[in-house]
């Protein structure tokens, strides 16, 4: 599809963002293409987060379409869970099925926690209004365990998670 980022533009946005060329990477992208198919935008951005049961994620980045422009995004979010930890990680976010940009204004709920991880690299997924979100993190730190929580994404930054 035109308005879709082939794989390997995938790849190469993700490699020159982490700044290193990793199989990891490559790898994780591979599996999210396989399951979800090509995106139509991608979020790349820096996030923190810490949880003790409860916990509280905060990120903010861009968010690139094929043909509908760039547009800046913060996120932010509980969740809550047999979790503990805390990390700040690089994020890069494939987006799936986004029908407008303005679309990416809203909450996604999922699972998260150790969905998948390969070669230092970690994907979760995230939905609302058959809009699919896949954050690929790579960080430091530890996050240990499964939560349950959504992000809710805006248009200006904001300290309330809800």
């Amino acid at each position: 599809a035109p308005d879709s980022f082939r794989s390997d533009e995938v790849v190469g946005a993700g490699h020159r963002f982490f700044g290193n060329v990793s199989r990891g990477l490559a790898s994780i992208i591979e599996r999210a293409v396989s399951q979800w198919g090509l995106p139509n935008g991608y979020i790349l951005g820096e996030e923190g987060s810490g949880a003790i049961v409860a916990g509280l994620r905060y990120g903010e980045g861009t968010l690139y379409t094929k043909n509908a422009g760039d547009l800046r995004v913060y996120w932010q979010g509980p969740s809550v869970g047999f979790d503990w930890g805390g990390d700040g990680a690089r994020t890069m976010t494939l987006v799936y099925n986004l029908p407008a940009t303005n679309a990416i204004y809203q909450r996604f709920g999922g699972i998260d926690g150790s969905a998948y991880i390969i070669g230092g690299f970690g994907m979760t997924a995230l939905t609302s209004n058959n809009i699919v979100l896949v954050p690929i993190r790579s960080g430091l730190g530890l996050r240990l365990g499964a939560n349950i929580g959504y992000l809710k994404f805006t248009p200006s930054a904001t300290w309330n998670p809800f």
